[in-house]
């Protein structure tokens, strides 16, 4: 069967290449939908990548957190002697936890407000195991003092690590309060804020004094080797109430799951991911649709000789299939250049994947292999009595 449809193509390029403004116009239009199909996703995995990167530097086996938390943007606290009654079991081996919020950090240059998410720690015991941090730690255990993400951009923030390496501390103005930067790390830019710090529990009670010490946002329990984690999990969320408790890969997909299917971001991400594929679908079926109808009597001649309606829809997916492939080719390489500026500009993991471009490319044979399918309605009413 394959055979023979590829026996069809010198007719099928043919038929395109003689109507260069046609073809042109067509996979102008197929690589605007790639590009759009290809910015969408590819924003959508930096939304998933993005907010997800907290997590990946958190240590724990379990994780405690309110039942209404939505994310890190949402969070929901609960009580701190929840956590301390999971840890009376034998099994765990310590518990740590972190607040969290987003706060203010006044930039001096331009004396304008960032939104900032705040992670709290235990500077004697990080739940946080970014190297960085742990370096710091020290530093953290004084009033006052927290470590700055150096993904931060310079526009928002200031020139912090420039000033930081030569004077080895920093001071800032963050909800209304005046504290140092002693350090850096790197966690990256996402979605719910353009930056992150990290401080200790006590800075951060000073930093937010409308919140109660005895109500946490993340509860991480480390649980003692040979542990069965999920038979622990099912044991102590039977004893907890009003706590949800998830493990380490559950946290991770609890977050998308918010970002995907709640919050607005990702939904039109997604939603313009679709919105391009139909764009495509279109395109592709009326350059088909009156390539079919301009070379009608052509194909009722050919069906005369005795082709049949099988032979010509061969083509007509052949011309279909090699659309989709030159169209995808200038529509890859611009989303590249795309990808790449817009991770300069906002900090962004943005950048193409091979699952993405395979993904793409699927979508663009889908796209103008179902265009083909609508336009053989058209040449199958090809009829040589009617048009002769």
């Amino acid at each position: 069967m394959l055979r023979n449809l590829f026996r069809k193509t010198p007719l099928a390029w043919f038929q395109l290449k003689r109507e260069k403004t046609r073809l042109a116009v067509a996979l102008a239009g197929i690589a605007f939908a790639d590009i759009l199909m290809f910015f969408q996703l590819g924003l959508l995995d930096a939304l998933f990548e993005s907010v997800v990167k907290p997590y990946t530097s958190l240590q724990g086996d379990l994780f405690l957190i309110n039942p209404l938390f939505e994310s890190l943007n949402v969070v929901r606290s609960f009580p701190r002697k929840q956590l301390y009654q999971a840890a009376g079991a034998k099994e765990v081996e310590s518990i740590n936890y972190l607040y969290i919020g987003q706060g203010e950090w006044r930039n001096a240059q331009t004396r304008t407000n960032q939104p900032t998410m705040v992670f709290a720690i235990n500077p004697n015991n990080s739940a946080i195991t970014l190297p960085d941090v742990q370096a710091h730690q020290n530093e953290l255990k004084l009033l006052n003092r927290m470590l700055y993400d150096r993904a931060g951009a310079e526009q928002f923030f200031g020139n912090v690590v420039e000033e930081l390496q030569q004077s080895g501390s920093v001071p800032i103005q963050f909800n209304n309060f005046q504290v140092k930067v002693v350090g850096t790390f790197v966690m990256g830019a996402s979605f719910a804020a353009n930056g992150n710090v990290i401080t200790s529990h006590s800075t951060f009670l000073r930093l937010f004094p409308a919140r109660k010490p005895d109500e946490i946002d993340i509860g991480a329990i480390q649980l003692k080797p040979g542990t069965d984690v999920k038979q622990f999990k099912a044991a102590i969320q039977s004893e907890l109430e009003n706590v949800l408790i998830l493990t380490h890969e559950e946290f991770v997909e609890h977050e998308k799951k918010y970002w995907e299917t709640t919050s607005p971001i990702g939904i039109l991400f997604g939603f313009g991911a679709i919105i391009g594929f139909i764009v495509g679908t279109i395109i592709v079926y009326q350059i088909l649709y009156s390539d079919v109808s301009d070379h009608l009597p052509e194909y009722a001649t050919l069906k005369a000789m005795g082709y049949s309606d099988g032979y010509l829809i061969g083509v007509l997916i052949q011309e279909a299939l090699i659309m989709a492939v030159l169209g995808f080719i200038p529509g890859f390489v611009i989303s590249i250049g795309l990808y790449s500026a817009a991770a300069a500009a906002t900090f962004l993991p943005i950048g193409m994947t091979v699952s993405r471009a395979v993904l793409v490319l699927t979508l663009t044979i889908v796209m103008c292999a179902a265009s083909g399918g609508i336009a053989m309605r058209k040449l199958q009413s090809a009829d040589p009595a009617d048009i002769f």
